[in-house]
């Protein structure tokens, strides 16, 4: 596999646990917007009645993958993570795939799902890396100032 960043993991720090819920926070605004036009459109669909259901729940989770998974593959960066200057990366520098993506997105959601113990473990960790980023093979490295 080809190399698409330019710096090595060794060349960069680890990204801030600070800076990394910072960019969840900065994310979670922009996910919310997206799931009002989701359900703006299933509104619409549905003449103009409230809609609920699985047909609805799948539709909200297929748009929060289709977020993180299009950006995380596409430059390694979420909006909230370009704000705080922060890529997910492999160690060796690489692109996550579409694979790594989907686990590093299931992960995240073990870890909130046990009452974000997952997200802690950046604090305790001496690599600062969360439950997801060990079980999917990534990193999230704080990209230098230009």
């Amino acid at each position: 596999m080809t190399r698409y960043f330019s710096e090595t993991y060794s060349q960069l720090s680890q990204g801030s646990p600070i800076k990394r819920l910072l960019a969840m926070v900065y994310d979670s605004l922009i996910l919310m917007a997206l799931w009002m036009l989701v359900g703006f459109v299933g509104v619409a669909v549905n003449g103009g009645e409230a809609i609920e259901g699985p047909f609805f729940r799948s539709a909200l989770f297929l748009a929060t993958f289709a977020f993180f998974g299009f950006f995380w593959v596409k430059s390694g960066q979420t909006l909230g993570m370009m704000a705080w200057r922060l890529r997910v990366q492999t160690p060796e520098g690489e692109k996550l795939t579409a694979q790594q993506a989907l686990i590093r997105f299931f992960a995240a959601g073990l870890s909130w799902l046990a009452l974000g113990l997952g997200f802690l473990w950046m604090f305790i960790h001496p690599r600062k890396l969360a439950w997801h980023d060990l079980i999917s093979g990534t990193c999230v490295v704080q990209l230098p100032k230009k």
